[in-house]
């Protein structure tokens, strides 16, 4: 099980950068296995951290998503909206190119995101479904498709 977390630990640095592999796959983590004895996902009493795909990354849950936050510097793997796409996003519907008014230029499309209000709050998790570039370039579309809302976006969601 050592040799599994230290395997899973050096896949989220190389996904995420330096950092990653504490916060994801942090000590006393539950993973859950395939029928074949694949690692699939990683739980906390918190919740889920995330989930380990057969394309060799991991795909963000809520939990995962505020342990990166913590552990990854601003704008790692961030993109920022304002409060008028807050509730909705939150509520996991997608984030739209319109409404984002910051982001990591170095996201790719494929990439999974954090999704942070203005104030520095989680809103969701997701795929990003264009480059930071684009993003910020591009007045219509998805940036991410939203695969879990933290509530409302609130600190008090946080806790």
């Amino acid at each position: 099980m050592t040799d599994e977390l230290s395997t899973l630990r050096t896949v989220a640095t190389y996904q995420f950068g330096p950092g990653a592999g504490a916060a994801l796959v942090p000590p006393g983590v539950s993973v859950t296995h395939t029928s074949s004895g694949r690692p699939r996902q990683l739980h906390t009493e918190a919740g889920r951290l995330a989930t380990y795909g057969t394309d060799g990354r991991f795909t963000l849950g809520a939990t995962g998503g505020r342990r990166l936050q913590a552990a990854l510097g601003r704008p790692r793997y961030r993109v920022v909206v304002g409060d008028e796409s807050r509730p909705y996003v939150a509520d996991g519907r997608n984030a739209f190119a319109k409404f984002v008014r910051e982001v990591d230029p170095g996201i790719r499309p494929g990439d999974e995101v954090l999704v942070e209000h203005e104030d520095g709050d989680l809103v969701a998790v997701g795929r990003a479904r264009l480059s930071g570039p684009g993003m910020e370039s591009f007045g219509t579309g998805v940036a991410v498709a939203v695969r879990e809302g933290v509530g409302d976006g609130s600190a008090a969601d946080r806790a």
